[in-house]
């Protein structure tokens, strides 16, 4: 193939994501998130219409004040700092299913590093697609399966297995794609691990606490915004270089 027959193929290709491919995954998967999040009320629902239960106005309130300011920064943070790895299919398809970060997450990462695709790519995005639909199948599967046969067996493991698969595997598997990324930009890998390592040292040592509730989310908002912004001043500023093709 010659290389105006190329670039004339990969033009098609970009083409035919972005006007086609995008804006079909856009309806629909607004469409099902949407009937997830409808859905996700049902048990409510039904207690309201059948059972003629409904919590008090204060209790519901109290609720939803706690649950966001603990968890609420992540509803921001998540599908952020998560987008450049999972793509706009793979975003829709990873806040569907769940268990992103220990599972959705280092699937496509994986998958892309094997396909030798950047993230932040349409082939990258692809890629990601392809990945999470098979970690879907497979972990569904494997749910089923889990759910009548491993219980038991996970509960006879030595305390100390238990402890490890219960207590660390995320962190061991964030530890491994910090690893596979950060190797490919290392300076940008040292920002962020300093920033982190910092705030989670003002967090431990109690100079956080003129802040409201737990103040973890200021730990993540400084990492993951702090790491941005640093990394988007060193692109600017030719301190940057993509990674060496293998």
């Amino acid at each position: 193939m010659s290389g105006n027959e190329s670039h004339a193929s990969t033009d098609g290709g970009t083409n035919v994501y972005e006007d086609s491919f995008i804006p079909y995954v856009n309806a629909w998967g607004r469409r099902t998130n949407l009937l997830a999040v409808a859905l996700s009320f049902g048990p409510a629902v039904v207690l309201l219409t059948v059972f003629d239960i409904a919590p008090p106005t204060e209790a519901v309130t109290s609720a939803f004040v706690a649950v966001a300011a603990t968890y609420g920064i992540f509803w921001f943070i998540e599908p952020i700092s998560y987008y450049p790895v999972l793509g706009i299919p793979g975003t829709y398809m990873a806040f569907l299913s769940g268990n992103i970060s220990n599972l959705r997450l280092p699937c496509a990462a994986a998958a892309q590093e094997s396909a030798d695709v950047q993230t932040g790519t349409s082939e990258g995005s692809i890629i990601s697609t392809i990945a999470i639909a098979a970690s879907i199948g497979v972990n569904t599967t494997l749910l089923g399966v889990g759910a009548f046969a491993l219980v038991s067996a996970f509960q006879a493991l030595p305390e100390l297995w238990r402890t490890a698969l219960g207590s660390y595997l995320v962190p061991a598997v964030f530890g491994a794609i910090f690893a596979q990324f950060g190797r490919d930009y290392p300076k940008v890998a040292g920002v962020g691990f300093v920033l982190a390592l910092a705030m989670t040292m003002l967090l431990e040592g109690g100079f956080l606490g003129f802040l409201p509730g737990y103040p973890l989310y200021v730990v993540i908002i400084v990492s993951v915004f702090g790491t941005i912004l640093v990394a988007r001043w060193m692109w600017e500023n030719g301190m940057l270089e993509p990674p060496e093709e293998s």
